[in-house]
């Protein structure tokens, strides 16, 4: 059985909008701190010294494009805590004939 652990971007407006996304730090901090473990939020933003405010920007981008796991936990105290987990280990890109690929290894869960 082939499992799939990478897979190349061919769609422009995709790959476009994947490497703006790789292009803020914010989103590349905030993939690094969850690439082995999930964590909240506010686990993130103490980790990376990043304002709350941006981290949730930051996720909702990543959300929105597919980059990130989300799970929930209920709490001791009976609140619903989200945790939000890299799906990407690494990303390869190379330029050449005018042309960009853009090749994503997926992270293992």
């Amino acid at each position: 059985m082939l499992i799939l652990d990478q897979l190349k971007i061919e769609e422009p407006e995709r790959k476009e909008s994947f490497l703006e996304i790789l292009s803020d730090k914010y989103c590349r901090s905030i993939l690094a701190v969850i690439m082995d473990k999930p964590k909240s939020a506010i686990e993130i933003s103490r980790e990376k010294n990043i304002p709350i405010s941006t981290v949730y920007r930051r996720i909702q981008m990543l959300h929105d494009s597919k980059m990130i796991f989300t799970s929930g936990v209920i709490t001791d105290e009976g609140k619903r805590l989200f945790l939000y987990k890299s799906k990407i280990k690494e990303v390869n890109t190379s330029f050449h004939d005018g042309k960009i690929d853009v090749v994503i290894v997926f992270n293992k869960n």
